[in-house]
């Protein structure tokens, strides 16, 4: 996706991240924000990795004024690992909102 290997509608991008709709949505915002850069899950997270992990914050912010949920709230959210749900081994950032959410776990 990051490639364009594989077309994807993109809600917004910058320069460390792109953002897109979930295609089986929670809720009536949920898009993943996902980096550029290859990192498989929260696990291997580094130092190293702080400008692409603003760059995703950031852009997580965009997003949700853009969804018209900045006011409201929304949920940020990372799966990690096969337990967790996780089924796209490359890290992306859940953003759900657009409802009174509840609790998770």
């Amino acid at each position: 996706m990051a490639s364009g290997d594989i077309p994807v509608e993109r809600v917004a991008e910058n320069d460390h991240a792109f953002a897109i709709r979930d295609i089986n949505p929670r809720a009536p915002v949920h898009d993943l924000i996902i980096p550029r850069e290859h990192i498989a899950d929260a696990r291997e997270i580094e130092a190293g990795h702080a400008e692409t992990l603003a760059g995703l914050f950031t852009l997580a912010g965009e997003v949700g004024r853009a969804e018209g949920v900045h006011e409201s709230g929304y949920r940020l959210a990372f799966n990690v690992g096969d337990a967790a749900g996780m089924t796209i081994h490359h890290l992306h950032l859940h953003l759900v909102g657009g409802r009174q959410l509840g609790h998770e776990g």
